[in-house]
């Protein structure tokens, strides 16, 4: 039994690296030149330029569009980004921006699928385990009227059973019952059993 538990946590290790690294605190990764930080709606990327003066907007040439990035810096050759995404991208939604004292290069990009992590910004560059990202608490209020229902039920739901109550399901059998009853007062629903 030891001996597959050791086995089982080894191959579980390899799997995990394997599909990439850790993901940074924003859910994104880190390399040389630039970090990214992603929410399931959008990816910023934060390029560095390594400049002894201020970094000027006629400096950089960037281009977006839904499915390319090129990104080039006059005069810093290895400061490139130019692919694929990983997946498309809203260009219309999508920005950059330059902070002169920093000296960065910010990009935001707006996920044309927003139901979807990122393992990298372009598929030419060092992915991350999206399994292991830890997404952040949802409030009641960020959620749609239809899933804020089925929670706001579910959370009802589970303090009735703790609680020894009957739940909305089984209250709404009860009062079923209870309308049938009304309806054909001579029948013996005593028996009666909901499934």
């Amino acid at each position: 039994f030891f001996l597959f538990v050791c086995l089982f946590v080894s191959m579980e290790e390899t799997s995990s690296s394997s599909s990439g690294a850790l993901p940074n605190r924003g859910n994104g990764g880190d390399t040389e030149f630039y970090s990214w930080s992603q929410s399931l709606a959008e990816v910023t990327i934060t390029v560095r330029v390594p400049c002894e003066g201020e970094l000027l907007r006629s400096m950089v040439r960037c281009s977006i569009d839904a499915t390319r990035l090129q990104l080039l810096v006059n005069g810093y050759p290895n400061v490139t980004m130019e692919g694929e995404f990983h997946a498309a991208v809203l260009p219309d939604e999508s920005m950059w921006s330059i902070d002169r004292t920093d000296r960065t290069v910010l990009l935001h990009l707006e996920k044309k699928n927003q139901m979807e992590w990122w393992s990298c910004v372009l598929k030419n560059q060092p992915s991350i385990d999206v399994t292991k990202i830890e997404p952040p608490n949802s409030k009641l209020s960020d959620l749609d009227d239809e899933t804020r229902g089925m929670v706001e039920k579910m959370m009802y739901d589970q303090r009735a059973k703790a609680a020894g109550l009957p739940t909305s399901d089984d209250l709404k059998k009860q009062q079923l019952l209870k309308k049938l009853q009304e309806q054909h007062p001579d029948m013996d629903f005593s028996q009666a059993k909901f499934s």
